[in-house]
């Protein structure tokens, strides 16, 4: 296993960050050695500013925390991102979708967004909490037809995150097609550390600074 730290996407995406609050998220990644910081994309050229040179790479969400948005709505916040320096979109599956059958609208809406990012790191977000087992592996499929990079778990703003239960699902079904993201709830070294062994390859957390205190 590589050293914690390298798996660490800090984030803060809450509605009330402020300008210092996202220069100071940008300083601890780089101080720490974390492998991304993730904003919302009003701050990506903030951001990329305070990242510059430094190794740590600049991650954004569309269609957050909701993912109900239309897929034109979604490509034209992907296109902004990536013109802004994003080198990472986290972007939120429509689970109203996934819960109407709308298998196809979903796989192709990821595949115009990859297809739009190129080389370019695409997770999605299955938001857990509202997915039975069969669904969670049913939006990891779609999420792998669609050609994302990875599947995460969460937005941190349902009213659940993580589960190592979830984790193990979606390592199951996507194997090593896909990575996997881990996020919502994960605050403590330890449990961050299960999960990775549970087969996240990365762990979304306001949290990573506490958890390099050791």
């Amino acid at each position: 296993m590589q050293p914690l730290n390298t798996y660490i996407d800090h984030t803060l995406l809450k509605s009330t960050a402020t300008a210092k609050e996202i220069a100071e998220l940008c300083d601890e990644a780089k101080a720490n050695g974390f492998f991304a910081v993730c904003v919302n994309s009003c701050y990506l050229s903030l951001a990329r500013e305070h990242l510059r040179d430094s190794g740590v790479k600049l991650a954004a969400v569309i269609g957050f925390p909701l993912g109900a948005m239309a897929t034109l709505a979604k490509l034209s916040e992907v296109r902004y991102c990536l013109e802004q320096g994003a080198e990472e979109i986290d972007m939120v599956m429509n689970v109203g979708w996934l819960k109407s059958g709308m298998q196809e609208e979903i796989a192709e809406e990821i595949r115009q967004i990859k297809e739009l990012m190129g080389s370019s790191i695409l997770k999605v977000i299955l938001e857990i909490c509202y997915l039975s087992e069969e669904e969670i592996r049913q939006a990891c499929d779609l999420a792998l037809r669609g050609r994302a990079d990875f599947v995460k778990t969460s937005t941190g703003f349902g009213p659940g995150g993580a589960t190592l239960e979830a984790v193990r699902i979606m390592k199951e079904a996507v194997g090593n097609r896909a990575g996997i993201k881990a996020s919502g709830g994960i605050r403590d070294r330890e449990i961050a550390l299960t999960y990775i062994k549970a087969g996240a390859t990365r762990i979304g957390t306001s949290s990573g600074v506490q958890m390099m205190k050791v």
